[in-house]
């Protein structure tokens, strides 16, 4: 017989008056509501159908839904009113959590029509935001904090002397400068322990970066105040898109985001990669690192290649409209800003890719009127298939050029700054692998029908290039043997090319101007101007040479160099003991060799010179690290207003002469004020001294008569006269003329 509660004895110990206590119980087998709902997300904005058009419109939104995550029909609840009719929202049940926060990332905000625009957020969002008087039930207004004037951002273009500014890091300090041609520049802010890590200039010069262990700050304005964070726990490294729209953040170690966590999401866990609108300070999609191919082998050494993670992973096109990454070996993922949709939905497969680049401008290339975009990519040897070079156009994804190569080693791929040109670098292996040598694929992407120059007529083996800034000439280094980083740098050939002159609007054939031979050279750094251009050795402990070159010297153009578009002459010679960095200011007028504390510890600091190679300062820095001149942004001038400008340059230059001798003038007279006050203060103190001494004397009973002077027989003898001059000599007078 089964148990009866009539069955049970009259005292069983219990008290109705005593309430028992169920907290374990409770704690062991409560379900909390976000454990049963974070896979339901609540869908917002939905068109309002009668009950006969519900199932499609629920069969249409699914389609949708299913490409972030799996979901199904009897998974959809839609409710409908009193009068059968949809009421614009629904309740859709995903596979996993993890699912349910891609759908609400990916659709919310995007239009399901061309009336209807999808709210998309997760259950528990919404009961989260929405319980414990978090949202009231009456509707007040918004606080509308009063109108307050911002700093401007590019306050520093407005120098009525024109000068540049320079960042520097040395020890735990930071400074900003301006820059003053010879004396010591002028110091506007320094601050201490500004940045963990390192600085570096937005692309236009606007913001100045500095990277801590949360993450990345810009700061700008004449005030310097901090305008943006980006919050990204174990932040490396940063790069900002060319329009200052975008930046990524890169930490090597993989983000841990709590619940609670004020800034990120857990779409954000686990990744390495956050790419953030500057404006807003969202982030708009976060990656993981790609895992990096197997190491290579070294047919030399035998030994395994190291594999460097690329950086950039995400490259920028030149208008921001479109970032892209590329999976090695097998494709690259182009995404649509500012959204970050993967364009078309799909990836472009381009089997075994090694490397690829955007054009750096816009480019506007003969009867193409459309808009688009050039990328520029190569691919390795496969079996029996040939290294290939491609060209391709986005967004129509079409192969707007090819070239297949034989017996490829390695390749670069080299733009120039206007997009004009494409150089691929192709190292080359003979048959028995033993020797290499190097030829240049240029591709002249603004002809009809990009059509390839070849240049074999180089021997050696390139390992540096570089196209002038808005130009069309190009200098590389060569050498006979290609060895790890040493301390004493193989011998080296610099060789300087341009093309050869030709009727008509075109450009010539690319021929060889010269190659100076028994250098050590390793690094080329054109002036962002073009023109000039810093040959050198960097990063070496026996030979630290620069020469400055110029490629339209004004003299007398040799017999051999009539029909080029050059006319190469060597300015200058120096050397900087250790130099690691050399920058170029960003008008092209002067460069600066620096001495990083980051490669040695021997005589940091660094050197300051004009574009001719003229040392105009040098200061040896303590810890010194970083040097870095702030970019400025593109030119607001047409290019008849350049032109104007360069055709009356004598004119200019004569006004800034005049304005120069007055500054000269203006320090000179500072320092023979500075003096008169020294003057003037040891008079008045020497005349304090002398009557207290007279009065010491005159209580004491003796002549007031000092060090054999009476002030009274000075008197009678008439005043003294004193006489200043300031004698100025010209040392040397030089003139430079810079178009």
């Amino acid at each position: 017989m089964a148990p009866s509660y009539n069955d049970l004895p009259e005292d069983n110990g219990y008290d109705s008056e005593e309430e028992l206590d169920y907290s374990d119980l409770q704690e062991q087998y409560d379900v909390r509501l976000e454990q049963g709902l974070d896979a339901f997300v609540v869908i917002d904005g939905l068109p309002v159908v009668p009950e006969d058009s519900k199932q499609k419109l629920v069969k249409y939104l699914l389609k949708k839904l299913t490409t972030a995550g799996k979901t199904k029909e009897d998974a959809t609840f839609m409710p409908t009113n009193d009068q059968g009719m949809t009421q614009g929202y629904a309740f859709v049940e995903f596979k996993s959590p993890e699912q349910a926060i891609a759908a609400a990332k990916t659709f919310n905000g995007t239009p399901f029509d061309k009336k209807h625009t999808l709210a998309v957020n997760k259950l528990t969002d919404i009961d989260r935001y929405g319980r414990e008087g978090r949202v009231d039930d009456e509707y007040h207004a918004p606080h509308i904090d009063e109108f307050s004037e911002k700093d401007h951002l590019r306050w520093w273009l407005g120098d009525i002397a024109g000068r540049d500014q320079l960042v520097m890091y040395r020890g735990d300090s930071v400074g900003v400068f301006w820059n003053k041609k010879k004396d010591n520049p002028e110091n506007i802010l320094d601050r201490k322990n500004w940045t963990e890590f390192f600085v570096q200039w937005s692309p236009q010069g606007t913001f100045l970066t500095t990277i801590h262990t949360q993450g990345a700050q810009l700061w700008g304005g004449p005030s310097w105040s901090k305008t943006h964070k980006f919050p990204h726990p174990g932040c490396n490294l940063v790069d900002i898109s060319p329009s200052e729209k975008y930046i990524t953040t890169w930490s090597f170690k993989p983000i841990e985001v709590t619940e609670d966590d004020p800034f990120l999401t857990l779409e954000e866990d686990g990744k390495n990669y956050i790419i953030w609108d500057v404006a807003t300070e969202k982030p708009l999609r976060s990656f993981q690192t790609h895992d990096l191919a197997s190491p290579t082998v070294d047919d030399a050494t035998g030994q395994p290649v190291k594999k460097k993670i690329p950086w950039p992973a995400f490259k920028w096109s030149a208008d921001d409209k479109y970032v892209a990454r590329m999976l090695e070996g097998q494709s690259i993922s182009i995404y649509e800003l500012p959204k970050m949709n993967l364009l078309d939905k799909t990836t472009i497969k381009i089997e075994g890719i090694r490397d690829f680049e955007w054009a750096p401008a816009v480019p506007q290339r003969e009867s193409v009127k459309g808009y688009e975009q050039l990328l520029c990519f190569w691919t390795p040897e496969i079996g029996s298939n040939p290294a290939k070079v491609g060209l391709m156009n986005i967004p129509a994804k079409e192969i707007v050029r090819t070239r297949n190569l034989f017996n490829v080693t390695d390749a670069k791929l080299h733009w120039q700054s206007q997009g004009a040109y494409v150089c691929v670098k192709v190292d080359r292996h003979s048959k028995s692998k033993k020797s290499l040598a190097t030829n240049l694929e240029i591709f002249r992407v603004k002809e009809k029908g990009v059509p390839v120059e070849v240049v074999d007529s180089i021997k050696d083996t390139v390992i540096n290039f570089a196209w002038e800034p808005k130009g069309d000439r190009f200098v590389l280094i060569t050498t006979t043997e290609v060895v790890a980083a040493t301390a004493v740098p193989p011998k080296t050939a610099v060789s300087f090319f341009c093309p050869e002159k030709i009727k008509g609007a075109g450009v010539g054939n690319f021929k060889l101007i010269r190659t100076i031979e028994k250098k050590n050279s390793n690094a080329i750094y054109w002036s962002p101007k073009g023109r000039f251009v810093v040959v050198a050795t960097v990063h070496s402990q026996q030979s630290f040479d620069l020469d400055f070159w110029d490629l339209d010297f004004e003299g007398e153009k040799p017999e051999s160099d009539k029909d080029l578009t050059a006319n190469l002459q060597l300015m200058n010679t120096a050397d900087h003991y250790g130099v690691t960095d050399i920058d170029w200011d960003p008008t092209g007028r002067y460069v600066a060799t620096s001495a990083s504390v980051w490669k040695h510890t021997m005589e940091n600091g660094y050197h300051l010179y004009s574009l001719s190679g003229e040392l105009l300062r040098e200061e040896h820095i303590e810890k010194f690290k970083q040097l870095l001149w702030r970019p400025r942004p593109p030119t607001l001038l047409s290019r008849d207003d350049q032109k104007q400008i360069r055709k009356n340059l004598r004119d200019y230059s004569k006004d800034f002469e005049e304005q120069d001798r007055i500054e000269e003038d203006k320090e000179k007279g500072a320092i023979v004020e500075e003096r008169r006050r020294t003057l003037s203060e040891w008079l008045a103190w020497r005349a304090n001294t002398e009557e207290d001494l007279r009065e010491e004397r005159r209580e004491m009973g003796l002549d007031t008569e000092i060090n054999g002077v009476d002030d009274k027989a000075e008197d009678a003898d008439g005043e003294g006269e004193q006489i200043e001059e300031l004698v100025e000599e010209v040392l040397d007078e030089f003139e430079e003329i810079v178009s």
